[in-house]
């Protein structure tokens, strides 16, 4: 694979995952800001970013100075336990073991807390409840993406690139939100967690056994084969679980509660 295949690998796998974060930060905190103060909303996301902007330049040059096979085995092995996690979810909830992950009706339970939360100023924020709200959901999906372009970011010694592609992705996200002001649930996010999935595992697999000290035939293109190969897989599984399931089994509800 070319460096510049390799970079548009690196920034269409990052934007993809951060993407789906973004998603689930931007519903939080247009409950936060529709139904208390989108002021205090907005300094709930001022301060998460910056946060998360000194934890991406503290951590940034020091996982880029580790030594490149030792990065690769513990990326790979980061990358596998992420994206295992989350075919094991895609796989459940596309066979019908699980409920869909519904944007819509976590957006209506976070605007019902928020709306019978109590007003209470903090400081010179005038709602500390949307202020709150708005911080824990940007630091925590954020946290995420912090995750996703240190790895990504370092395993390729393009940290910057990877950043580039997690602004993007959050930048587009926020932007849609606020223009449209409601929960992106039109956004496929199961089929996209699906994707990510695939990729983080197919990813980890190849750094991993890199790390490890193995050689992958085609050395960077391995991923072309690596990546189908895990997808067929799980639609394997996903097919041979929905046979599986009784006829007369109804279907689970769409799960609000969860932002996973």
């Amino acid at each position: 694979m070319s460096q510049l295949g390799a970079g548009v690998a690196l920034f269409v796998a990052v934007f993809l995952a951060c993407a789906v974060e973004a998603v689930e930060a931007t519903t939080i905190v247009l409950a936060a800001g529709t139904a208390r103060d989108w002021r205090s909303a907005g300094w709930g996301v001022a301060a998460g970013l910056a946060l998360l902007a000194a934890i991406t330049a503290a951590l940034g040059p020091a996982v880029t100075k580790l030594p490149l096979p030792a990065l690769r085995l513990f990326v790979g092995a980061l990358l596998l336990v992420f994206g295992l996690q989350w075919l094991r979810k895609a796989i459940l909830r596309a066979s019908g073991y699980k409920g869909l992950h519904d944007e819509d009706a976590i957006y209506r339970k976070q605007l019902a807390a928020a709306e019978s939360a109590q007003a209470r100023r903090l400081g010179m924020v005038p709602d500390a409840y949307a202020f709150t709200l708005s911080f824990k959901g940007v630091l925590l999906e954020g946290l995420e993406v912090v995750f996703i372009v240190l790895t990504f970011g370092g395993n390729a010694r393009n940290v910057p690139l990877a950043a580039l592609a997690a602004v993007v992705a959050v930048v587009a996200v926020a932007l849609v939100g606020l223009a449209v002001r409601a929960p992106l649930a039109r956004v496929p996010e199961n089929t996209m967690k699906f994707v990510v999935g695939i990729m983080l595992t197919a990813f980890g697999t190849f750094w991993g056994a890199e790390g490890a000290g193995a050689s992958w035939p085609g050395s960077d293109a391995a991923l072309l084969v690596i990546a189908p190969a895990i997808a067929l897989f799980c639609l394997g599984l996903v097919v041979l679980l929905r046979r599986n399931r009784s006829a007369s089994e109804p279907p689970p509800a769409r799960v609000p509660a969860e932002v996973s």
